[in-house]
């Protein structure tokens, strides 16, 4: 066995993994953040965190998926694509939409990265072979 078709197998099981990991993450800094934005707190370090995670995680998905796509490997379902773009761009909307200061700032960022991780739930569902 060649180490590239290793090295695709590899990034290949990665990907479904990243996208449970994006879900969930997205989940609990949309979560997090409301509930802060609710009880008219500060984004705090934890919700900043989660948020920055969040990001980061859409970012490598996508990159991850990227790998994939230039190694000729394609989704089931062309909506994968849409799904999985429309969620990275969602959650990086608020840099450049969002108010410059306060808690609309929070409420903003908490939102878009709900409305991420619901998109990333399509992108998984529609991402089996």
């Amino acid at each position: 066995m060649s180490s590239g078709l290793r090295y695709a197998r590899r990034v290949a099981g990665l990907h479904p993994w990243l996208g449970v990991a994006v879900i969930a993450v997205c989940a609990a800094a949309a979560f997090t953040g409301g509930l802060l934005y609710w009880r008219r707190r500060g984004a705090g370090t934890i919700a900043t965190h989660l948020l920055s995670l969040a990001q980061t995680l859409l970012v490598a998905q996508v990159a991850v998926g990227l790998l994939l796509l230039a190694d000729d490997r394609r989704a089931g379902d062309e909506l994968h694509y849409a799904y999985g773009s429309l969620s990275l761009g969602m959650a990086l909307a608020p840099w450049f939409y969002a108010p410059e200061a306060g808690s609309r700032r929070l409420l903003w960022f908490a939102g878009t990265t709900g409305v991420a991780g619901a998109l990333g739930v399509r992108a998984y569902m529609t991402g089996a072979a």
